[in-house]
């Protein structure tokens, strides 16, 4: 017999990349676009990041309500070209709080020591 398991779905299947983005416009004081977004993640995590990557999450974060956008003002540094900014909504920072305590219980009583292989 298989049993199926299911987390609560409260904080809608956050992943990852997507808590690693949201986390990155925290940290860019709440209002960013791509580039420094991408900058952040790869100083923060070491990891290199695809900006298109996080083009595709920002747009499925603003379909679930977590992230709103906004279009700035053309500049002539990009060509006359509009920059989309992004801002965290109440219901991301809801996700990003269920998201660590999910972690943390998981973590909880567990020895790091424990997850050394032979």
């Amino acid at each position: 017999m298989m049993t199926m398991y299911a987390l609560s779905m409260t904080h809608h299947g956050l992943g990852e990349f997507e808590q690693l983005v949201l986390l990155a416009i925290v940290h860019l004081r709440g209002e960013a676009y791509g580039t420094p977004i991408v900058e952040e993640i790869e100083r923060r995590t070491g990891r290199s990041v695809a900006r298109a990557a996080v083009y595709v999450t920002l747009r499925r974060l603003e379909e679930k309500g977590f992230v709103t956008s906004r279009i700035g003002d053309p500049t002539p540094e990009r060509g006359g070209k509009a920059r989309r900014y992004v801002r965290i909504e109440a219901e991301g920072a809801r996700a990003l709080r269920e998201a660590r305590h999910v972690a943390e219980r998981m973590w909880q009583g567990l020895d790091p020591a424990s997850l050394r292989t032979r």
